[in-house]
């Protein structure tokens, strides 16, 4: 019997890996391969394999330890101190990222012996042999999220993608998330379609990974340190629902293949996508915290600890709330936080039949966003109206030209466009307020309300500064048409600077849009009518268009507000003023 050092061995550049499992206890006999203990960095989790086999004698770490390269994890008594080392040196390169550490070297796999000297003429992979490989990434950590739909695929066969390059969007009933690559390489083969539905493990892609992809082993050493330092990195285990933990270091089956990353844990859609170490989610996950709503202070977004710490604190201030108690406040307790009554529990039974129906998908996304920024945005509404004969004379004659084309020139479409020279004209109402600063926007996207059978949503139309009004008119159709479908993306769907809510098909006269934040405005109109107008001899019949633009007042001034509208009538009066 021979007593061997494990350590840790090459993990790349983390240093400082906090001990988050112990996998082994004195007493247990492990194989070579077997993963002993679970570290996580502030990136990553990953297994750490022994590099022998034997019986533990004695453990050199425990939970919470900090370990880096080379540090000492157990101690190992093994029936034969030579063949070990031996028979992990035959194999030219540790287990690639993607099959997991599980999987003994094949000649230890097949039971035969090494012959003497194996080791010491064991042919070494040239640079250029091994280069690649195949890779499967898999759904990595996702929460408590079950059967996800696949609603976006962003990479096809044959595509190069980077690590942590996103590949697949996926939403439930209360978010939208994107799949993060473990690896870099070329895309060989989707393993999912637009539809289908995904839990934590399934395969997303299979790549042909890069070498560097995972850290390049080390020429092995002599003796039991060489060993350890061609240790192959397992990936981070996930648990199965039902366990609570692991005895004997068994459960080796559970290892998937991608937890190098940490997956996104959006709140409701907001263009931003939290990233946070697996500590910090379970951390969270135990604290009942909606990473979507906290903000955070690590590198690029990265959610601390701290951050989760400080969110709790300024709730329990009442400095802070989260979304889910917001809606809470519109629903059965409802008020509390804002100091209000609580809303009335009513059974309404006793007053009549009902029937219950659950809000749509969309109805409980928009809800708490429409709640947040009508509470949070000092809406002010000014009501005017367009003269609108000449504009729609026009369109009429546009649309009998253009009848082969198939593009029906709309209202809308011009609305845009004269939206858009109103905005270069007032750039406040093209900005978003971010703290004590106004973002004053290049660029003009115009989101317009659609609605579907599940709801109102908001495609947009990119750069509608550089688009005509034919261009404008095939885009809001094509849109219009897969939101009433279900199909739209959420690139689709962000990155608006002002939007238009039109409710000209159906009636209406004026009415009060909700700001779409972070926008600071937002353009109401309903159906033209016809009205005898003073021309300053007589009554001339016109065609009025009501126009309700909101405005946020911490932005905007009444002033400006009017002059915003008087200046859109004046385009839509005479559209040639488009042009100046």
């Amino acid at each position: 019997m021979a007593s061997v050092e494990v350590k840790v061995p090459d993990v790349g550049d983390f240093k400082d890996l906090a001990v988050i499992e112990v996998l082994v206890q004195p007493g247990d006999t492990i194989k070579p391969e077997q993963s002993l203990v679970t570290v996580e960095s502030d990136k990553a989790s990953m297994e750490i394999p022994s590099s022998h086999g034997g019986v533990v004698k004695e453990l050199k770490v425990k939970l919470g330890d900090k370990v880096s390269e080379g540090s000492v994890l157990l101690v190992l008594e093994t029936g034969n101190a030579a063949d070990a080392p031996a028979a992990r040196s035959a194999v030219p390169s540790p287990a690639p990222a993607g099959t997991g550490a599980g999987a003994p070297p094949a000649a230890a796999g097949a039971g035969a012996a090494p012959a003497p000297g194996a080791a010491a003429t064991a042919p070494q992979p040239s640079p250029g042999q091994g280069a690649s490989r195949t890779i499967e990434v898999r759904v990595p950590d996702i929460g408590e999220f079950k059967d996800v739909a696949v609603i976006e695929l962003l990479v096809k066969p044959g595509d190069p993608v980077k690590l942590e390059q996103s590949l697949i969007t996926v939403e439930s009933d209360k978010a939208s998330m994107e799949i993060p690559s473990s690896a870099a390489g070329v895309v060989k083969e989707l393993k999912v379609a637009l539809g289908d539905k995904v839990n934590i493990g399934d395969p997303v892609a299979v790549l042909e990974g890069a070498a560097e992809a995972s850290p390049s082993p080390r020429p092995p050493a002599p003796g039991p340190e060489g060993a350890a330092a061609t240790a192959a990195i397992a990936p981070a285990p996930v648990p199965a629902p039902a366990e609570g933990g692991r005895s004997g270091g068994q459960g080796q089956g559970r290892v998937l293949p991608t937890a190098a990353l940490p997956p996104h844990e959006p709140a409701a859609p907001t263009g931003k996508l939290p990233h946070a170490s697996p500590s910090v989610r379970k951390f969270a996950r135990e604290l009942g915290i909606p990473l979507g709503e906290v903000q955070g202070s690590g590198p690029k977004g990265r959610i601390l600890q701290e951050d989760l710490q400080n969110f709790t604190k300024a709730v329990m201030r009442g400095d802070a709330s989260t979304q889910a108690a917001a809606g809470k406040g519109a629903a059965a307790p409802g008020g509390a936080a804002l100091g209000l009554l609580p809303w009335p529990k009513v059974d309404f039974e006793k007053f009549g039949p009902v029937e219950r129906k659950d809000l749509s998908r969309i109805k409980k996304i928009a809800g708490p966003n429409l709640h947040r920024n009508w509470v949070m945005i000092p809406h002010v509404t000014n009501h005017d109206d367009a003269d609108i004969t000449e504009l729609e004379a026009f369109r009429v004659q546009l649309n009998k030209e253009n009848e082969k084309s198939g593009v029906k020139v709309t209202m809308l479409a011009f609305l845009i466009k004269a939206s858009v020279a109103a905005l270069k004209q007032f750039p406040e109402f093209n900005s978003s307020l971010d703290g004590e600063q106004i973002v004053l926007k290049g660029y003009w996207h115009i989101g317009f309300a659609a609605d579907t059978p599940n709801g109102l949503v908001v495609p947009v139309i990119r750069d509608a500064d550089r688009k005509g009004i034919l261009q404008i008119s095939a885009e809001l159709s094509e849109l219009a048409k897969k939101a009433r479908e279900g199909k739209l993306t959420p690139a689709e769907m962000s990155g608006a600077t002002f939007t238009i809510s039109s409710l000209g098909g159906i009636g209406g006269r004026y009415f009060t849009p909700i700001i779409n934040a972070p926008e600071v405005a937002i353009l109401g109109v309903c159906r033209s009518r016809t009205e005898p107008v003073w021309d300053g001899g007589q009554f001339q019949p016109r065609l009025m268009l009501p126009l309700s633009l909101s405005w946020d007042h911490r932005v905007v001034d009444g002033a400006a507000a009017a002059r915003f509208n008087a200046h859109l009538g004046a385009i839509l009066a005479d559209f040639r003023r488009v042009l100046l």
